[in-house]
């Protein structure tokens, strides 16, 4: 292996055909398997190892390889931020094609295990045996319940696991006494081919202020079987601010049309970044890691380079959180996300932390940024875009260079996509700042922010 590209997957070269592989790190020397094969690369993953790279440490979690939650445990933590820091800048040399400044050097993270502050766990009747541990005598384990993640590359079959390092106690005893709970009532596990059983998720958010929130997600409505459940939960874990649950009888995990149902406590949690505070529902979409968000946010706010006097533009402003970051060095935020919901938790967010000059409106950018828009709320001076991986829709990218703000900070958690939109930006834009910032140690994921000004 002699290099890393975008998804943690390894670079070997035969022949002059480019090789993406798994599960390898640059100097691994291993026999391979192809998967996918084109005339000009190829996917593979590795089946014999002959010699180990130096690079390599040992993985402090026990289900590394077989849980697909951290990728790459067995790279020290400064050359995961070098590969890292590396990916950004080479999405944006071969995706976005324009000139760029040099990259800030990455900002990584403190503390590198238990930084998630949410989880969501998956009770599911097939435990998933990798193939090296799979033999005659056990071949019947696989209908054994587990409790814990999605094997990689299985929508029906669960890692059983015992301890997870992503988020802090007691997300681990949470799950575990759900799991003891059901084993002892008989309560089954979800089946994803059957589409029967009743424990199906618990979703853990842990917040910094050392509220804890619970929702548990059963396959059915039988007040019977969650009654006691969620009391010996709260039995157990009394640590609990507020517990939920949500019947969920769709076909897939999904909870955002569903409506959870309070069983104990407020129904909400706050988390703190700075001095601000943040209401969190069951179904509020928050940074994930609430340390580095403060890192990103703070990057942010120095780019939109604010004096006090400007109107800032906050679009896939989500509850507000960014907006509201900026609000003190700012003259107004306006906030643009498309689902109402979150409109409603960043109005809520901004009467929390007494914020009277950023108002939230629910629709599309596109068509709610008009000139009668403008002419109430005034033109833009910044503009702060956060779009999902995806990147923003080309309508969005033409209608901010027909809006002309003098500066843009676009926050990314996906570098080829942002990539491809700077390189549309740069019809009237140039790159003037570019900062990558690692939001999720131990996995291929990096965020990057860009400030763009206004060409003269």
């Amino acid at each position: 292996m002699e290099d890393y590209a975008a998804e943690g997957k390894s670079i070997a070269r035969v022949e002059g055909k480019v090789i993406f592989i798994e599960r390898v790190v640059p100097g691994d020397l291993v026999d391979i398997r192809l998967g996918k094969n084109k005339k000009d690369w190829a996917e593979a993953y590795p089946i014999r190892f002959h010699a180990l790279s130096p690079e390599r440490v040992e993985p402090f979690c026990n289900h590394f390889g077989t849980c697909g939650g951290c990728q790459w445990q067995m790279l020290p933590y400064e050359k995961q931020l070098f590969y890292k820091q590396k990916q950004v800048g080479e999405a944006l040399q071969r995706i976005g094609k324009i000139n760029f400044p040099p990259l800030l050097p990455i900002r990584g993270a403190k503390e590198t295990q238990y930084y998630r502050n949410k989880l969501e766990y998956t009770f599911c009747t097939k435990q998933y045996i990798p193939a090296d541990q799979f033999d005659k005598e056990n071949a019947s384990a696989g209908a054994v319940g587990a409790a814990g993640f999605h094997a990689r590359g299985f929508f029906d079959k669960v890692v059983q696991i015992d301890q997870c390092y992503l988020q802090a106690e007691p997300t681990n005893l949470i799950r575990k006494s759900l799991a003891d709970f059901a084993a002892l009532h008989d309560l089954a596990f979800y089946d994803f081919k059957q589409h029967t059983g009743f424990l199906r998720n618990v979703q853990v958010r842990i917040c910094e202020t050392g509220e804890i929130m619970v929702n548990v997600i059963v396959g059915y409505d039988d007040a019977a079987m969650i009654k006691p459940l969620l009391e010996a939960l709260l039995e157990r874990v009394p640590t609990i601010s507020t517990l939920l649950y949500t019947v969920n009888t769709k076909f897939n995990d999904s909870i955002y049309d569903l409506q959870p149902v309070i069983f104990s406590g407020r129904g909400y949690i706050t988390e703190k970044l700075e001095d601000y505070y943040f209401k969190i529902g069951p179904k509020s979409f928050f940074q994930t890691n609430t340390r580095q968000a403060e890192q990103l946010y703070s990057i942010t706010r120095e780019f939109a380079e604010l004096s006090g006097s400007e109107i800032v533009y906050d679009l896939y402003c989500g509850t507000g959180s960014i907006g509201i970051f900026l609000s003190k060095r700012a003259k107004k935020i306006i906030g643009v996300e498309l689902i109402p919901e979150a409109i409603q938790d960043a109005r809520e967010n901004a009467l929390l932390n007494q914020i009277g000059n950023a108002e939230f409106y629910a629709g599309d950018v596109i068509r709610i940024c008009d000139d009668a828009f403008f002419a109430t709320h005034g033109r833009p001076d910044v503009i702060i875009t956060d779009p999902p991986r995806a990147g923003m829709p080309e309508k969005l990218v033409k209608k901010i260079l027909e809006i002309e703000a003098p500066v843009v900070v676009y926050v990314s958690c996906n570098p080829a996509t942002q990539a491809r939109d700077l390189s549309l930006l740069d019809e009237k834009y140039v790159i003037t700042k570019l900062q990558p910032v690692d939001m999720f140690p131990h996995t291929h994921h990096i965020e990057n922010v860009a400030q763009l000004k206004l060409r003269k």
